[in-house]
Parts: structure tokens; sequence; C-alpha cells
């Protein structure tokens, strides 16, 4: 690819972790202990990093240790057998994440804040974690009136609310799967996740408000129900009026009055904890089931290590009940953090909206997306000028490479002495395995490292890891919160494809990566959407970066015909034009600036002006259906429209096949 180089310079320092804050971190902590209590001794980060993927027995067991996992039943050993896919982790031992989450420690006395909740319409509501334990409490006794046991599987329809956490933990602590959509997505698109799995119980919500406006999700609710004969019971959460019904169901407010014993099945380490869905751009939806252990040690790991969050911090990202980012951000509650929930638009009235919610509540780690970083660099936005951001010392980015333009706006706008958190990771293993570290500097445009056991590396086409050379992202070695197998696949065949099937026992998952010889990491975007121009490939973020850094370029999509049934393809390239702009004022700008950053091969053969870029229900951009549909294979098959946000915009895109 073009990119491969063994002399690529190393870029601008954006921050640098001062010594003395490092010192007082978990991850300094985590090294000590290391060295006081196994003797291994590692002088930096690097170090260490290299031990907790060389010796992973020793470092998942040490981590299990050191940040407190609340075992039942101890486990035999760390790692059953080291192999991929089916490595057994803490075999014999049982826990329960609702119990990490609810349990007394640090931070987590009956007065102190567990949660901060806003809504776009100013509505807001906060728990302690007193009062957090007792409806939870009161939820658990009432799905054991329900006659939900252990395994079964309790279902959500709702936002990023505080009752949907309620019923999670509720559902988590009597051992049942728990699984959730968030309220905006279509009848169709939820009956293809839930309908799968058999849910006993549906959570649901009967509106919710987005972009000033308000929605009733009612009659969804009915049409769910028709279409999932397995459940049993209906909850109905009042959430926009309060005095919403629907006939044979259960008022949320009910569940809350019954006095109930906050209690935790002991589950294996691997007993499903919650279904987590593949985009379903194709075919169903995969279900993911990760493990209670596995997200517990995880999790932990992350937020504890990585992020350096506990007691007395406040941890936001904006994110839905229907991508991973909700489940990793209710697990703040593992370490003693605040979490702050937010439901509704991120840019209403304006894209002000989370900077202000992070100066109300003194945010400490303020999570977002790349495309969002990118909105408020278009739009000019100012943060730190027009709000308190002093408390904030940390900013996560993911949902797509964030370009080396929006690390700068952040420096700039945000503050410099924050840390930019560029992560990339998946809904696969809930959870990031290229990101940052507090004691890792953070260099313009790259991820800072590999997540402590997690055995990043980049293949060539050989199979041979390279550092400095683009190659694909794949995972050497097993890590506790892979998939402890997909729903509805008996022998692991779908896994199996999914992720082992190019190198056989390492896991492939599906993105260009480059790393660097600092240990820092670059993202370039799906591999099975490479651009490949006369035998020069390259990563597609690469492209968007140019051309989305024009004001007049609102949204793009770009397609490299070649190989998708066309041996010699076109390069397409789709704009999303601002307001005022036009196609034919932009476009030779746009050729001339592609030909001098990228290469004169990757100057698309056309571009064509749509109203929509299609998107997947989480927000990613549909290039591999795309690509499908341009090559002719037939729209049905290269995608399912109930996995879009927007399936109408696939429609220019049927036209140019017809």
């Amino acid at each position: 690819m073009t990119q491969s180089t063994d002399t690529a310079p190393e870029p601008e320092l954006l921050w640098q972790p001062d010594p003395a804050q490092v010192a007082g971190t978990r991850m300094a902590a985590f090294r000590q202990w290391l060295a006081d209590e196994r003797g291994v001794r590692l002088a930096h980060y690097e170090a260490l990093w290299r031990w907790s993927t060389g010796s992973i027995e020793d470092f998942w067991g040490a981590l299990a240790d050191f940040l407190g996992v609340i075992f039942h039943d101890q486990p035999e050993r760390v790692l059953e057998e080291r192999k991929m896919p089916g490595a057994r982790w803490f075999p014999g031992a049982t826990l329960n994440y609702a119990e990490h989450a609810l349990a007394e420690g640090p931070g987590k006395g009956d007065g102190d804040l567990a949660l901060v909740f806003e809504r776009e319409d100013g509505h807001r509501e906060q728990l302690t974690y007193g009062e957090l334990r007792a409806q939870v409490a009161a939820v658990r006794s009432a799905l054991v009136e329900l006659g939900v046991n252990r395994g079964d599987r309790v279902v959500a329809l709702a936002p990023n609310c505080p009752q949907t956490l309620v019923a999670f933990l509720a559902a988590a602590s009597l051992g049942a799967t728990w699984s959730s959509c968030s309220p905006d997505f279509g009848v169709r698109a939820v009956v293809d996740r839930f309908a799968q799995i058999e849910p006993v119980v549906l959570f649901a919500v009967d509106g919710y408000v987005y972009n000033g406006r308000s929605f009733d999700v009612r009659p969804t609710i009915e049409k769910l129900r028709a279409e999932i004969p397995a459940l049993t019971a209906t909850v109905l959460i009042d959430y926009l009026t309060g005095e919403a019904t629907l006939p044979d169901t259960l008022p949320w407010r009910d569940l809350l009055d019954r006095q109930g014993e906050l209690a935790f099945e002991a589950v294996p380490f691997d007993h499903p904890l919650w279904v987590l869905y593949s985009s379903g751009t194709t075919g169903l939806p995969k279900g993911i089931v990760q493990g209670h252990g596995g997200i517990v040690v995880e999790h932990l790991k992350e937020l504890a290590l990585h992020c350096d969050l506990g007691p007395g911090a406040k941890f936001f990202w904006f994110t839905t009940t229907g991508w991973m980012m909700w489940n990793f951000l209710i697990s703040g509650l593992l370490v003693g953090s605040t979490i702050v929930l937010y439901d509704g638009s991120p840019a209403h009235p304006d894209l002000d909206a989370l900077w202000k919610l992070a100066q109300d509540n003194e945010v400490s780690f303020f999570g977002t997306s790349a495309p969002y970083v990118q909105s408020c660099l278009k739009a000019g936005v100012k943060p730190a000028a027009k709000f308190d951001l002093s408390s904030l010392r940390a900013l996560g980015s993911t949902g797509a490479p964030l370009t080396p333009e929006g690390f700068r706006w952040i420096a700039d706008e945000v503050g410099a002495d924050v840390q930019i958190c560029s992560v990339s990771g998946g809904t696969d293993l809930c959870t990031a395995f290229v990101g940052s570290a507090p004691d890792v500097p953070v260099w313009l445009g790259e991820l800072s490292c590999r997540a402590l056991g997690a055995a990043v590396a980049s293949f060539d086409e050989a199979g041979h890891a390279v550092v400095e050379q683009v190659g694909e992202l794949v995972v050497t070695e097993p890590m506790p919160s892979m998939p402890v197998f997909f729903w509805n696949d008996p022998d692991g065949t779908r896994l199996h494809e999914s992720y082992f099937e190019t190198y056989p026992g390492v896991w492939r998952h599906g993105d260009w990566i480059r790393i660097t010889t600092r240990g820092s990491a670059v993202i370039y975007g799906r591999s099975d959407s490479t651009l490949n121009r006369g035998g020069v490939r390259m990563g597609t973020s690469e492209f968007y970066r140019v051309v989305e850094g024009f004001d007049e370029v609102a949204d793009s999509l770009v397609i490299d015909t070649s190989g998708a049934g066309q041996t010699d393809g076109e390069l397409l390239c789709f704009l999303v034009l601002a307001p005022g702009a036009s196609l034919e004022a932009v476009e030779p700008q746009l050729r001339k600036a592609l030909r001098s950053t990228l290469s004169p091969r990757h100057v698309p053969d056309r571009f064509l002006v749509v109203a929509e870029v299609p998107r997947t229900l989480n927000g990613k951009k549909c290039e591999v259906p795309v690509k499908k549909i341009l090559a002719g294979v037939a729209p049905e098959k290269a995608v399912s429209r109930d996995a879009l946000a927007n399936p109408d915009a696939l429609a220019p895109f049927l036209d140019l096949v017809t």
C-alpha cells in the first residue's frame, strides 16, 4: 500500500505525560504491584505491553488479583488452552458482572453519585449508588416474580437512560442474558435482532426525543410483541409523559415499588452476559455473545488502567443503547466512577450541547465519535473558549479513524493539556485493543499504543508481522472478552468464518493498520473496502480526509469497483454537498488536492452528487454493500434495508446499475 514506508517521519508530539501525574495513575500502581508482588519489573509501558502479550496467563491472572475481581468459586487456572477460537478462560471460576458494578467499595458508598442523566429537552436525573442498588433490587425482585431464570433473555427497546441501566443490572444479577436496541431502530431491525434470541421479557419506553421532536414508540412495541412469540411480559417505561399506558403491559413504576433483596447469582466465567450484534448489512445480524468474566476483566483493565478512571471521576461517552459504547460506558460503575448518560441529538439545539454537558457535570473523560469531532471542526466550534472545561483531562474518540486535523482541532479548541485518546476496537470484543494509556504520549494522527493483553499486529499478505507497513489488523493471542459464541451457531462455523478463516488460529479483524516503531498505530479503514488503483492499495480514511477537508463537502463515499465483478473498474466518489456548494466549483479543487496529496491514480473517474451517504444503524458508511450493488449484486443480497439508518439513500446507487 502507498503508506508503507520504512522511513516515515515522526509526527508532531501533541501531548506528553506529566511524570508527577503518571506516578498517581493506576497504571503506575500496577507496574509497582507487579514488581512487589510478582517480581516482574517493567520500566515503561512498552515493556509492560510486551510482557502482557507474551505471558498472557501471568498477565490476566495478575490483573484479576490487582483489580480485585470478586470470584465466588476460585479458578482452577487462568487459561485452559492457549488457542483461538476456543480459549477457555478462568475455568472453574464463578462471578457476576452486576456484583462488580454494585458492590460497595471506594467511591461507591450509598451517598456517592453513581450516575447523572440529561435528555436533550432539559430533563435531568441523578442516582446515588445507594439509590441505584435499591432500584436494581426492586426490579430484580419483579423479574423473579415474572419467572426469569439464569440463562433467560431479557431485552430492552430503550435509550441511554437510568431505567435501561437498572433493568440491565437486575437481569445480569440473576444470570439472565441481556440485549438492547435504541428506540429509533425500525421494527424489522429490532425483530431481526431480538427474535433470534427468544427473549422472555421486554422493557420498552413509551417514546423518545431527538432533534427537538418527540416520537411515540408504542406502535413499535405492539408489532414487536406480535413477532416475538417467546415474550411472556412487557414492561412499559413511562419515559416521556409519566402517564403512558399500553394494554397488557406492566408499568415500570410498579416494579420500583417492590421491596427486593440485592443478590447476585454466581455464574461461570463464560456465562452469557449480553448479546451484541453485527451491523446486519447482509442477512440477519450476528448475535455476538460475551461472558460475565471476560467483560469484567477486560473493562476493569481498560477503564482502570488505560482510562485511569476511578472514584471521583465523571465518565461520559456519547452513545445509544444499540452501540457497544453503551456497554463500555456503563462499566464505569465497575471502577467506582460516576457515569454521565445523555439521550438525544448531539447537535440539538447546536453542536455546543455536549460541551455544555461536559461543563455542567465537570466531566473528567469525554468520549465521542470521530465524525462528531469533524463536525465541530467544520462548524468552527470553540468549546474551551465558551465553556469551563477545566475538569476535562482526556477526550476519547472512536467509530472511525480520527483525522490529523481532528487531533489538531482538539488540541487547539478543547485544550492542549487534554489527552487525546483515539481508540479502535469493535463490537466483537466490546473493547478497544488499540488506543491510549496515561503514560504514553500522543502523536498527531496516531493511536498511542496497543492495549495491554491485546497482541495486535499488522500482517502482510504472506501472514508475516510487519512494522511501518500497512497490513491486516490481527490479534495473535486470545483475549477474555472475545465472543464466547455466536447465537444459533452451535458448531462455531460462523464464528470461525468471521475471524479465523484467513489466518488459522489468528483473529483477522478486517481493518488496515500500520504499527510504528514507537508502538503507536494508524488505522486506515476497512480492508474489504480498499482502494486498489493500478496495484497501489490505500485505505478509504485517507481519501475521506482530503475530500471532507473541504468546507463544500458535508459527507462522502468512495467506491473502487475494481475486483467487484470488474477487473478494471472505476473509482467513484459520491459527494453530499454543503448548502450553496456546487459540484462544478469544487470538483477541480478536489481533483487537484487528491492528485497532490494521494496520487494521480487516486483521483476518481467520476464525482457524483447524492443527498445522503447510506449508513448503518450505528452510523458506519456502507462502503462494502454499495460496492456490491455497483458490481451487480442484487440489492436484497448486498444489504438489508432494515440494517440502514437511511435506506432511501440507496436509491441513487441502484439507479446507476439499472
